[in-house]
């Protein structure tokens, strides 16, 4: 499994790191438990590229993916694209995706926005870890996946390319006949196809 535990440090002295280190933790505050399977997660998520709120309950009656990312995290851009494809073969009207940048600066956030202007995601910022605070982030990437009913169903720290895919379409699958009045799928829009 390929995960990121924190950003790379860039020659800066240990002293300069230690001192960086504490005042994030600080203004993050205490990193909480993370929702367990069949509790509600926290709501907010932060602000679409648009400025507006996004919350989890927005996206009740379908299933939610929430991953936390960042730009220096290789398996988090490698999963994003995943995520992107399953929302499209699955249709956006039943899996929605949205991605928390996840304590990065508003230039850094602004730059890897325009080289992911083509994903097709719903992506929001966290620069402080307040909002990966709530969700008990502490390694990226971390995704929960949640049901219609906005319960968490599964989560997932790090990202195996062999094995994340598979996985993520079985749980996928696993959701989709409980979505209320979900009909049948349009064609081809199984995960598993």
């Amino acid at each position: 499994m390929i995960g990121c535990p924190r950003p790379p440090l860039f020659r800066r002295p240990a002293r300069a790191v230690a001192a960086l280190l504490m005042t994030a933790a600080l203004l993050a505050g205490p990193a909480a438990a993370a929702p367990a399977v069949g509790e509600l997660p926290p709501d907010a998520l932060g602000d679409d590229r648009d400025g507006q709120a996004v919350r989890a309950s927005d996206f009740r009656g379908r299933i939610l993916i929430t991953t936390f990312w960042a730009s220096w995290c290789g398996p988090c851009l490698r999963e994003l694209t995943l995520l992107e494809r399953l929302q499209q073969v699955v249709g956006r009207e039943r899996l929605a995706v949205v991605g928390v940048n996840w304590k990065e600066d508003r230039a850094r956030y602004q730059e890897i926005l325009r080289r992911l202007a083509g994903l097709q995601l719903t992506l929001t910022h966290d620069p402080r870890g307040r909002i990966g605070a709530r969700y008990g982030v502490e390694a990226i990437p971390r995704l929960f996946l949640v049901d219609a009913d906005g319960r968490v169903a599964y989560t997932h720290t790090g990202y195996d390319p062999e094995t994340s895919l598979p996985r993520l379409v079985d749980e996928i699958n696993r959701l989709l006949p409980r979505l209320p009045s979900a009909g049948p799928a349009p064609a081809g829009a199984s995960p598993a196809s």
